[in-house]
């Protein structure tokens, strides 16, 4: 697995995965599968402890990821951002090969491959190591949908918002209803919380930050479902 330091948030199927180096963690992103999907491995840089964000797809390139030398992070969670298929087609391998635990939301838990080892809600917190991730709720996309945020202090917001929140727009929704849900959470608990510098990873295709998507909110709401 060849990893480039140069980090864009461009990963392309099939090809490098990319590293961007905090002070206390490692976010290496990796396109697995035919959909493109973004799977996240953070490592805590002071403990070596490993996070993984959707094992979505080649179990294979993540075991390779994850590394085989003395000096690989322990990966210790799996987490599934939501229940659709795509998002967990590796998680039972990757799981079972590292004993990591794994953890979702409740109203996404019965469609996954194994049960997940802790249910997480809104406002609960996951650690990697040392470093503490929030649990963030948006529903819409599907009931148990979540995104996990990263406050680094000493620099900008990460957030991993699964398919709830791309560059351009929500994730696809099936009624208005939900398309009202997700766009609301989305709105009340992600731009009205967060600021603009927030760095956000989407489960498929490239990064973007709130600035780039903030003035087009408005836009987004009058497209409707």
């Amino acid at each position: 697995m060849n990893i480039v330091d140069s980090y864009t948030g461009h990963v392309e199927p099939g090809g490098d995965a990319a590293r961007r180096t905090l002070d206390a963690l490692t976010i290496t992103k990796l396109s697995v599968g035919p959909m493109d999907n973004n799977a996240y491995l953070l490592v805590c840089r002071a403990e070596n402890e490993a996070l993984l964000i959707d094992a979505a797809n080649d179990p294979e390139r993540i075991s390779d990821l994850i590394g085989h030398g003395p000096d690989r992070p322990a990966l210790r969670t799996v987490v599934t951002t939501h229940q659709h298929q795509d998002h967990w087609q590796a998680l039972g391998a990757v799981a079972g090969a590292n004993g990591a635990n794994t953890a979702a939301h409740p109203l996404d838990a019965e469609p996954l491959p194994i049960p997940p080892d802790f249910l997480v809600e809104h406002g609960d917190t996951l650690k990697v190591g040392q470093v503490t991730l929030e649990v963030i709720h948006l529903r819409g996309h599907t009931p148990g949908s979540i995104a996990l945020l990263y406050r680094d202090p000493t620099g900008h917001p990460h957030l991993f918002t699964g398919d709830s929140l791309f560059p351009g727009g929500i994730g696809r929704t099936t009624s208005p209803e939900d398309f009202k849900s997700l766009l609301d959470d989305v709105s009340a608990r992600i731009f009205d919380e967060l600021p603009d510098d927030t760095w956000f990873y989407p489960g498929h295709g490239d990064d973007s930050t709130l600035w780039a998507e903030r003035p087009k909110l408005p836009e987004w709401r009058e497209r409707g479902w």
